[in-house]
């Protein structure tokens, strides 16, 4: 097999892969359940219960420093998440990429105990998502009223 041909997942992630495409397309199409919300608070709140399932691990890590590490982390993203509600609506994928990047990390060093199945799907939720709210940016779609 040559360098350019696509190399196949390994097996212990071709599950989250495939759960976290399917669960990032419906995250994309929530707006579409909370009509009389403003899009960019539903993709909003998203970044914010997905920030927050970290610190639900933390704390069923049991370490004080990642439990620190991870509200610190989540915060964050609840700040960039807040943003966008009211701003552009590019916080919403910088929130969503960025969090990914941090599954990312997440799922190389381990660094919370017992999650080895959730970054690579959370990873791909992500991306998935911000790809898609991306492509809904540049084909017009009303994140405001």
């Amino acid at each position: 097999m040559t360098s350019a041909q696509a190399q196949p997942l390994p097996r212990g992630i071709r599950g989250p892969f495939i759960w976290g495409l399917l669960v990032g397309v419906a995250q994309a199409a929530t707006p579409i359940a909370f009509w009389w919300l403003n899009t960019a608070t539903v993709y909003a709140l998203g970044i914010a219960v997905i920030a927050s399932v970290y610190i639900g691990f933390a704390v069923a890590d049991g370490r004080l420093k990642v439990l620190v590490v991870e509200t610190g982390v989540a915060s964050g993203f609840l700040i960039i998440a807040a943003a966008a509600i009211t701003g552009t609506p590019w916080l919403l994928v910088v929130g969503l990429a960025g969090h990914g990047l941090k599954d990312l990390w997440q799922h190389r060093r381990q660094f919370v105990a017992n999650t080895r199945w959730w970054p690579p799907f959370c990873f791909v939720v992500d991306w998935a998502v911000a790809a898609i709210i991306a492509v809904e940016i540049a084909a017009g779609v009303h994140f405001h009223d």
